[in-house]
């Protein structure tokens, strides 16, 4: 039973982090939420179920697909949103309201074009299937969303850590003042930020849609506010700390309806959440917030 709740909570975790890195991501270059993720994540989860629905593409290929789609729609959301607003001198949190509209618009042109009905992905052989491990019985599919949401999160990882767009993204998140100075383009860094942002929304979208056998036009609404909740929990703007906040979360919820109950799991999520603030006001890894150049 340990094993297996182990495993329940991890898989929670990784979909979550493979979200909220994402998520963390924007609000490090830009200093400011996009709300329109959750929608983002939710058009990942309908163009992976049409991928495989439709045009019968294996699932590997689905979740690509879904992904670079979503990653497109995070562009959309630059374009349309952030950066107008930017160029005319809007203060930064009317991004956030702006995105909100996005997000809004999105779940609308979903209904219209997939219905509001909760749908559900094609029965696969990874859905039935299980491995035995020390007596526990384990689904595969929760394996295999633990390995791809693992290795979306080490791509984004070596990324940012070995490449020159990475070295980008951070010099950029830094100052936008110092990136200029030193000859970064700042347009094309926060595109591709915001690209890298919706593909991990979108991938997570299939993952989510793969395990819980749930796609709707409000699966974002839950996931964008628990993917905030990680982004706090964690530290503003920290990557790593979105990882361990996920993990933590996800852990706290499966171990909670153990124990008390799927009635309390929010309640017991949010409360520890909470705990933790008051006694980490900047979050698990946070630090105190310096004035950037």
């Amino acid at each position: 039973m340990l094993l297996q709740q182990f495993v329940n909570g991890l898989s929670l975790g990784a979909v979550y982090a493979v979200f909220a890195i994402g998520f963390t991501l924007i609000f490090g270059v830009m200093n400011v939420l996009n709300l329109s993720q959750g929608a983002v994540f939710m058009w990942g989860a309908y163009v992976g179920l049409e991928m495989v629905r439709t045009l019968a593409l294996p699932l590997p290929a689905a979740i690509v697909v879904a992904a670079t789609i979503a990653g497109l729609l995070g562009v959309l959301s630059e374009m349309v949103v952030f950066r107008p607003l930017q160029q005319r001198g809007a203060h930064r949190w009317m991004g956030m309201v702006g995105s909100l509209a996005l997000a809004r618009i999105l779940i609308g042109l979903a209904q219209e074009i997939f219905g509001t009905q909760v749908v559900r992905y094609p029965d696969n052989a990874l859905a039935g299937a299980a491995v035995e491990l020390l007596g526990a019985r384990l689904q595969l599919l929760q394996i295999v969303a633990i390995a791809v949401a693992l290795a979306m999160m080490l791509a984004v990882a070596s990324l940012l850590r070995f490449t020159n767009l990475g070295r980008g993204i951070r010099t950029v998140a830094f100052s936008e003042s110092v990136a200029r100075l030193v000859g970064v383009p700042v347009g094309s860094i926060r595109l591709l930020t915001f690209f890298i942002s919706g593909a991990l929304a979108g991938g997570a979208g299939v993952l989510w849609s793969l395990l819980f056998q749930s796609v709707s036009p409000f699966m974002g609404d839950n996931i964008l506010l628990k993917g905030l909740t990680v982004l706090i929990l964690g530290g503003l703007g920290n990557a790593a700390g979105a990882l361990a906040g996920s993990l933590l979360l996800g852990a706290v919820e499966v171990g909670s309806v153990v124990i008390v109950g799927s009635g309390y799991r929010d309640a017991v999520g949010f409360g520890l959440v909470l705990l933790i603030l008051l006694t980490r006001p900047s979050g698990l890894f946070g630090a105190r917030e310096t004035k950037r150049a």
